[in-house]
């Protein structure tokens, strides 16, 4: 497998302002839908600009949150997207009560935030960690069922690992069940593990992942990315591991645009961890 970076853009809303920490990525209406993880608001990718779409109410008065204002343990952390039927559902990561919500985004400015707090619980129980080492940063849908991806971290001994859900329960139709986990080894790069930051699911079945290789000791925290890559799995097996070229990128969210025997272009957008520098958005192009 090998991956091609076409373009590398940065992203800004029509004000300039920048995109910040872009964390999540799903097609909505005639564009791109972009999860801000310290945000309540989201960033639309359209032909015609980059504009605001709310995603969540504020928080304690907020609309953003940083560790310098001290607000950073309010932020709803929205770090996976998938399309559902009529809009994107946003996730949060886990690890903390804020965290552990879901927004239904049905239409600018419309949505739904869910509490999901006792599915999280079953999801950290099933992974066999504690919650607040709960880091769900990426999800995929494969037909009714949602794969959900725990971010590893090697510093803190857990794996990359992803379970599946009943997408239709999580919205609320009934009772969630939680799968087995998958575990995922990807390899390392300089030393650090690269761990699952996204994933996305191809015609044939088989997923595509994002990993970064952060080096950081919990599941809050930013460090120093050694490494990007990409892989390509099925089912629990990991069948590729390409590098991500350039950067290193810090990948953190995917979407396919096209894919055939030959190979799949994809969109990729990447959180700078700095919220005065905007996003990226990178188009790639895989060959397998």
């Amino acid at each position: 497998m090998l991956v091609e970076v076409e373009h590398d853009t940065p992203l800004r809303f029509a004000t300039g302002a920048p995109v910040r920490a872009a964390s999540a990525i799903a097609a909505f209406g005639d564009g791109w839908l972009v999860a801000q993880d310290d945000a309540t608001h989201a960033a639309w990718l359209r032909p015609a600009g980059v504009t605001a779409v709310r995603v969540s109410e504020p928080v304690e008065g907020h609309d953003t949150f940083a560790a310098a204002e001290g607000t950073k343990h309010l932020k709803p952390d929205f770090e996976a997207a998938v399309a559902v039927d009529g809009g994107v559902l946003l996730l949060g990561s886990g690890s903390t009560a804020r965290r552990m919500r879901a927004s239904l985004v049905t239409a600018p400015g419309a949505f739904t935030t869910l509490d999901l707090t006792p599915v999280y619980r079953q999801v950290a129980a099933a992974l066999g960690v504690p919650a607040d080492r709960l880091n769900l940063e990426g999800a995929a849908r494969a037909g009714g069922r949602l794969r959900w991806f725990q971010r590893g971290n090697s510093a803190a001994g857990v794996p990359s690992a992803a379970v599946d859900v009943d997408l239709s329960a999580l919205l609320g139709a009934g009772p969630v069940a939680v799968g087995d986990p998958r575990r995922y080894d990807l390899g390392t790069v300089g030393g650090v593990a690269l761990a699952i930051t996204d994933a996305v699911a191809l015609p044939d079945g088989r997923m595509l992942v994002s990993a970064a290789a952060e080096d950081t000791p919990n599941a809050v925290d930013d460090g120093p990315v050694v490494g990007a890559a990409l892989a390509l799995l099925d089912d629990e097996r990991v069948l590729a591991v390409a590098a991500v070229p350039g950067g290193p990128y810090k990948i953190e969210g995917l979407a396919v645009r096209a894919a055939g025997p030959a190979g799949a272009s994809l969109v990729a957008v990447v959180d700078a961890d700095d919220p005065l520098a905007p996003s990226r958005r990178l188009d790639l192009r895989i060959g397998w």
